[in-house]
Parts: structure tokens; sequence; C-alpha cells
């Protein structure tokens, strides 16, 4: 087992990465607060694993919510019914919340322990890649709106975060590869020597390599760490992180929630950077392509939905919470390796970048 550190002071949290390490309860126990544990998954997890985490808890008063899986039930109306849960169980501000499954159980348990009785501890314990690598990590809670994705949420950090590795043995290929493309992310983002590692060793990672899958969600939680001690609440530098997400959330959104994978549309966002960054003059063509395979060596798509036109991509990137004075802005690439947040981007380039798959 390896732990990493999120440091933020009197906050700090560990990130325990390992196998088998759903059956060591001593990793959760010290991180409960008071007696009463709501454990929260969904229909696809909860038949995989919620039993043998219910027997870490043995010894503490549990109560179960059981969310439908899919990016679609990310919505107030699902969070009500974690909340209904709590109160119907009499929990009360000392209860802790735990989250077992990916992304939308982290992200929505997360905000109803951010929410209930004005904020009670969480624990993450992410099963896919995707929720691993990124969104168990850092605090960022929330649902989306039919208007924008992730637009009702909190900064609420967790007190641990549990990654077993062997979790992934039971995730679909197609899920895998949405997870890869966060892990492309902090390659294209902050470590140059991390992306090339990534192109020798894709093939590895897609055939589950427990060996290569470790180190990858290791230093993809150790980078994701550093930039969140330093920006815990997004004023600067943690924003990117969220290369590909500006053109990525306007798919999801666009698409209808669910159509494409979070991952999925991610990856066609940062190819989407990259070739703005380019044509910018800021990225050489080389990496570019490099960034494209990559992409499409872990089964992920690169090219814009052929429904989604330029006005649909402009109005929907304009709700987004990059979005400063009315002034939208981007994270892009100075270099492979190096990203920048800017609002110093032509018009007219964005528009043929929105025009690519057309």
């Amino acid at each position: 087992m390896n732990t990493l550190t999120v440091d933020l002071g009197t906050r700090s949290y560990p990130i325990y990465i390992g196998q088998a390490l759903l059956g060591k309860p001593e990793l959760l126990e010290k991180y409960i607060s008071g007696q009463q544990v709501m454990l929260v998954s969904n229909e696809t997890v909860a038949p995989l694993y919620l039993q043998t985490v219910l027997d870490m808890l043995a010894g503490f008063e549990t109560a179960t919510v059981i969310l439908p899986d899919g990016e679609q039930f990310k919505n107030l109306d699902t969070l009500n019914t974690i909340f209904s849960a709590l109160l119907e169980n009499r929990f009360n501000r000392d209860c802790t919340l735990i989250a077992l499954g990916g992304g939308v159980v982290g992200d929505i348990t997360g905000f109803a322990a951010a929410s209930y009785q004005r904020g009670v501890p969480f624990l993450q314990i992410p099963t896919t890649l995707l929720a691993q690598v990124d969104s168990s990590v850092g605090g960022k809670t929330g649902v989306n709106h039919p208007q924008g994705k992730n637009m009702i949420g909190a900064f609420h950090q967790p007190r641990c975060v549990l990654i077993d590795t062997n979790t992934l043995d039971t995730l679909d290929d197609r899920q895998l590869a949405a997870g890869l493309a966060e892990v492309i992310k902090y390659g294209l983002i902050h470590d140059a020597d991390f992306f090339a590692w990534l192109e020798t060793n894709m093939d590895a990672l897609k055939a589950r390599d427990k060996q290569a899958l470790g180190y990858a969600i290791e230093r993809s939680c150790a980078i994701k760490a550093e930039i969140v001690a330093a920006d815990e609440r997004e004023s600067g530098k943690r924003a990117l992180l969220n290369l590909g997400h500006t053109f990525g959330h306007a798919i999801e959104t666009g698409t209808g929630y669910g159509t494409w994978l979070h991952g999925e549309a991610v990856a066609t966002g940062m190819l989407m950077a990259a070739d703005l960054s380019a044509r910018h003059g800021w990225l050489q063509a080389e990496a570019v392509q490099r960034t494209e395979q990559l992409l499409q060596r872990a089964g992920l798509p690169t090219t814009p939905p052929e429904s989604m036109n330029e006005e649909q991509f402009r109005q929907l990137m304009s709700i987004d919470k990059k979005v400063i004075g009315g002034n939208l802005r981007l994270v892009l690439l100075k270099n492979m390796g190096e990203g920048i947040i800017t609002g110093d981007f032509r018009q007219e380039l964005l528009s043929e970048t929105l025009n690519m798959g057309s």
C-alpha cells in the first residue's frame, strides 16, 4: 500500500492506494465521526462491494442508500433521496457518509455531506479509474443542472480516500478508457515525462496490468494533491485540472447526460484544446498528433459529435465556472506538460476548433 497526503493544514487527509484494501477496517475506522454511518452506492457497484464494506463497519450503526447508475441521475432529485434516508434514520450531525462507487456517487454523496445539517464528514471509496485518479480527490462535490454540468455544488474535503485497485477488475472496458482520459490529462498539463510513460505503457494499462495501473493512479493522485494543496478553491492554478472540461461539459450537456461518458467528452475536449493551442502557435503540430494518437490508443473519441454546431457549443460554454465578468477563460497548452489558463485567445481560431468535427 502507498499513502499520499493532500496537504491542507488541519484538514489534510490521506489517499490510500493498494490491492485488497477493502478488507482492512482500520483504514476507515479512525476517520469515522460518531457511530452513525450512511453508505451510499449505486445499483452496479452495490452487488459487488457493499457487503464487504458493511463488514468493515461492524460495530457502527449503518444504513445504506442505493442510487440508480448513470450521469443522468446526478441531480437534485437523487440528492434528495440521500437527505430523506438520513432523516428517516434519524442521523445526527455527528454522522459520517461514505461514498462507494464512481464519480457520480462520490460527487453527490460529498454534496449531501456538505449540506446535511450544514456539513458532516464523508469518506471516499472510489471504484472506477476516473474516480480514483480525479473526482475522489480534492473536495469538489455537486450535481448537474439541465442547463449546465456541476453548476450546483460545494467544496467539501473527504476525511480520507481509500483506493482499492482490485475494484478495477470488475470495471468494463468503456469505463476504464474513460478513466484513462483523466490520467492523460495530468501528463498534458503538468508532466511531459509522465505523458511519455503513458505512451510506452498504454497497452499494459488497457490490459489492466496491476503494476502499471498502480503507478498511473499514484502519479495522477500525486499531481492532483499537489495542485489542490496549492489552490484548494480554484482561484488560480487548480483550474488547470479542467483541461478539456469546458468543451467536454458542453458535449455532455448538449448530447444529454449519460450519452457520452465524462471521460469520453473530456478526451475530445482535450484534443480540441490542443488543436486551439496549436492554431495560436503555442503547441507544435507533433504534440497535437501525439495527443490524438494516445487518446485513440486508449479507446477514446477525439471528434466532437456531429449533432453539435458552433452556436450550441458557444452557448453551452458560456455557462461555465471559468467565465468571469462575462469573459470565457479556457485551459490551453503552451507546451507538452505546460497548461495555462487564459481568456486571451482569438475568437476566429476558436470557431475553427469548434467546427473541427464538421
